[in-house]
């Protein structure tokens, strides 16, 4: 994509998700359905209007970065800590479970045994971006979910970053037992040293200036961006660097008055983020992954409410909680397509693997969405009853 060209798609962008959305609210559908839709319009794949996702899709990401630190700025770090240790076995015992799906899944679909391996792993995690944005984050009655929720989506960060280090170290040259576990050792430290940073720095600067609100906004959006530089330089994800730099914050007064200021955005980007996803994928494999990537759309849909909701079971939360948190979780994630991405650009496997990969993703956050969105509170549900921000 050319320089002066950015103007011009950004126009093509958001003028075709305005047109499109406002199609899907007349016809009581999700947002997110109009975003992705205009991407594979829009992309290459489709009418080629816009050739260069990779631009794209380096945006966007800045979108899941603000998602994660405004939900940081809502979780209380003593609530957070109780709720990772509540949540541990619920996220271990899921991933072991949907890594042995998708590996028998790839087996029978006539995969190599590294392909059916790395599709095993991509249904491994739930997305980031679809539990939080459909999670009323401002009703009380609702928090124990969020934290729920949130506890086992940062679990599954984790083990997404040694998945991640496990596929990345085929083309780095540092293989080192250490070089594995660094990122793994980095996590205290980058916490520690944002809880310093916020006491002695930047709380302090926030009390001398907070007259001037667009100081307050700027010094916000440094330090989410700041953490999450740092995370990367550590060997950890910048979303989880993002996320820890807003729950040093979260103890502050003016948590709440940064999360209201950086919602429009985060918004913004995410919706980058999903044209991103649809503009990405290649129309002319559909013949090819169409059997493969509905059945495991439906495995997933089906049986991730079920599993948690088990697992759940099992930790006493309640039956109406556990389901909830299943249905909230029942997707595939972001991680999933970055891991088909990798793994495709080292050739561990090949173009149908990749796109099964992310024809699975596409069809569990558009499927995921429909069932949240019509069932339980949300942000963007159609129904008044259930619209919670």
């Amino acid at each position: 994509m050319a320089e002066h060209s950015i103007v011009f798609s950004f126009f093509l962008i958001f003028t075709g998700a305005a047109v499109l959305a406002s199609a899907a609210l007349y016809t009581r559908q999700p947002l997110l359905v109009a975003y992705i839709v205009i991407g594979a319009i829009l992309g290459p794949y489709g009418v080629g209007s816009i050739s260069d996702t990779a631009l794209m899709t380096d945006i966007s990401h800045i979108g899941i970065i603000f998602l994660l630190f405004l939900l940081g700025l809502d979780m209380q770090p003593s609530h957070l800590v109780q709720m990772l240790k509540k949540a541990t076995w619920v996220a271990l015992g899921s991933s072991l479970i949907f890594m042995a799906i998708g590996y028998g899944a790839g087996v029978l679909f006539g995969f190599t045994q590294l392909e059916a391996v790395i599709i095993g792993a991509a249904l491994m995690f739930s997305s980031t971006i679809i539990g939080i944005k459909l999670l009323p984050t401002t009703v009380l009655h609702h928090r124990h979910t969020g934290e729920l929720v949130v506890g086992l989506l940062l679990l599954q960060d984790v083990i997404a970053i040694i998945v991640l280090l496990v596929l990345y170290s085929g083309q780095s040259e540092d293989t080192s037992w250490f070089g594995m576990v660094k990122p793994l050792l980095a996590l205290p430290v980058l916490i520690i040293m944002g809880l310093l940073l916020v006491k002695h720095v930047v709380l302090k600067l926030i009390q001398r200036f907070d007259r001037f609100h667009e100081y307050i906004f700027l010094l916000a959006i440094g330090w989410c961006l700041g953490m999450a530089e740092a995370a990367q330089a550590m060997g950890l994800s910048a979303e989880m660097g993002a996320f820890f730099a807003g729950v040093a914050l979260a103890t502050s007064p003016i948590s709440q008055y940064i999360a209201t200021s950086l919602k429009p955005l985060r918004d913004f980007f995410l919706i980058l983020f999903f044209f991103s996803v649809g503009a990405s994928f290649n129309l002319g494999l559909v013949g090819e992954i169409i059997v493969p990537s509905i059945l495991l759309a439906i495995a997933v849909i089906a049986l991730k409410p079920l599993v948690f909701r088990f697992l759940l079971r099992t930790i006493k939360e309640n039956d109406k909680m556990a389901w909830e948190v299943g249905f909230r979780l029942g997707q595939i994630s972001e991680f999933s397509l970055l891991i088909a991405y990798i793994a495709a650009g080292s050739a561990m496997i090949g173009q149908v693997a990749s796109h099964v990969i992310q024809a699975t993703a596409i069809l569990t956050f558009l499927i995921s969405t429909y069932v949240v969105i019509f069932n339980y509170p949300s942000p963007i549900a159609i129904s008044d009853k259930l619209r919670r921000d």
